[in-house]
């Protein structure tokens, strides 16, 4: 579905007791009841145990589990048009559900790009037509995604796109960059933006550094990043636009957008669940699936991105979702694509922050719940009444192995194949219809 409530008939009401409802917008943590009715959240905390059960309402007694929002990534790329043996947004959308994602946000970075307000459309529709969860897409910030000339943000939000983005590639011209901040602010657009100097980048596969120069690979520094976030940042107090870092990877990017904080700058920043669980050391014996951009970096810069978390100086967790197949990734290390799924992945490897006590539960769920739909302008990404009742029960301390064969993504590039994991969601509903577990073949 996209951004809209499905239109179907309307699901049976819902009463969730014994719960553990986690509610990050309204730093809620307690037992309590979650009940549901007509799409949308009716009562949800220690205050709904003593409502009566909506007539003909399903009764589930949690146990203790968890109730939470469900999750919005905002960065999910996917190969609908045009590379639709990767991923569809149906798949996609599988996979998310299982995953507890119950809203996607989608990059331009298809074939044909977003950069026409008659392409939002056409994703729009097909979401509509095939996805399970809610899907908004990300239009191009240049035509083609070139970085030369800007493409319409007024038409293209007026079609729906929410957010505007080159997805992987970054823009070199300042000038350019500065019109689009500009013009993206008369509009009360988000830009969101991929910092990396792709000249100081060009040729590097891997964190510079002495893992590098041990295995022979070529490094990407971590000025790359930092030059071109520093720039971006000039750019947003230039202009007064409203300004996100999609990803960030290393302290000193963090010491920047706290930096810009403070300054009360409209600025925010998110993080891979990569950068946060995983280090360039887990690239092992060339292993292609933890190829990615930025790549991973130090331990040190690992810890200081859940500092970062921690300390609210990042905003948003994502799963970076970039489904890769066997032609990119079978490759040399240094040749292979980047990338890797994580849409199944997103919340069991964010509870590893939790299980050791390095971010706390609210904490971790607000970066994927709250503040994204803050930043987006969403309805979701909580459980007050009135909401849209898109949630997920997760129990936090169910162990699993991920197995290949169980991933539901078409693309089965993951990093965490064989991981073990503690938590895992057991429920996904959508305006109120549960749509995981869900019946039918993976497609």
């Amino acid at each position: 579905m996209n951004g809209d409530a499905d239109t179907r008939g309307a699901p049976k009401p819902l009463v969730l007791e014994n719960a553990r409802v986690v509610d990050p917008a309204r730093d809620l943590d307690a037992i309590g009841t979650v009940i549901v009715a007509d799409g949308v959240i009716q009562a949800a905390g220690p205050d709904a145990a003593g409502k009566a059960a909506p007539s003909g309402a399903e009764v589930v007694n949690c146990a203790g589990k968890v109730v939470a929002p469900g999750l919005i990534d905002m960065r999910v790329f996917v190969g609908e048009p045009g590379r639709e043996h990767r991923e569809t947004l149906r798949s996609a959308s599988k996979a998310a559900a299982v995953g507890g994602v119950t809203t996607l946000i989608t990059m331009p970075d298809t074939e044909p790009v977003i950069d026409e307000p008659a392409l939002v459309d056409y994703v729009l529709r097909r979401a509509r037509d095939t996805a399970i969860v809610r899907v908004h897409p990300a239009a191009a910030l240049t035509k083609g995604l070139e970085g030369k000339e800007m493409t319409e943000i007024g038409m293209l939000k007026e079609a729906g796109a929410i957010a505007f983005t080159d997805g992987r590639k970054s823009i070199a011209n300042s000038r350019v960059m500065q019109r689009m901040m500009t013009y993206a602010r008369e509009f009360g657009a988000l830009i969101m933006h991929h910092p990396q100097d792709v000249t100081l980048a060009d040729g590097g596969v891997m964190n510079m550094g002495e893992t590098a120069s041990r295995l022979g690979l070529a490094g990407i520094p971590v000025e790359a990043e930092i030059i071109m976030l520093e720039r971006d940042i000039r750019l947003a107090a230039m202009t007064g636009g409203h300004y996100h870092a999609a990803l960030i990877s290393c302290g000193e990017s963090a010491d920047v957008i706290r930096a810009a904080k403070m300054r009360k700058l409209r600025v925010s920043a998110g993080v891979s669940i990569n950068h946060l669980t995983l280090n360039e050391n887990d690239i092992g014996p060339y292993r292609t699936f933890f190829k990615m951009s930025p790549p991973l970096r130090l331990e040190d810069d690992r810890r200081a991105m859940v500092e970062a978390l921690r300390d609210g100086t990042i905003d948003v967790i994502v799963s970076s979702h970039d489904p890769q197949d066997v032609e990119t990734k079978r490759h040399p290390f240094a040749e292979a694509a980047d990338g890797a799924i994580g849409l199944e992945t997103l919340l069991p490897a964010a509870l590893r922050l939790v299980h050791s006590q390095d971010v706390d539960l609210l904490t971790v769920l607000r970066a994927m719940t709250t503040r994204p739909a803050q930043l987006l302008g969403l309805d979701g990404g909580t459980l007050t009444p009135g909401a849209p009742a898109d949630l997920i029960v997760f129990d936090p301390n169910t162990p699993w192995v991920l197995d290949k064969a169980d991933i539901v993504s078409r693309s089965k590039n993951s990093p965490f194949e064989d991981a073990r994991f503690q938590g895992r969601v057991e429920r996904t509903l959508v305006a109120g219809r549960t749509v995981h577990p869900y019946s039918g073949r993976h497609s």
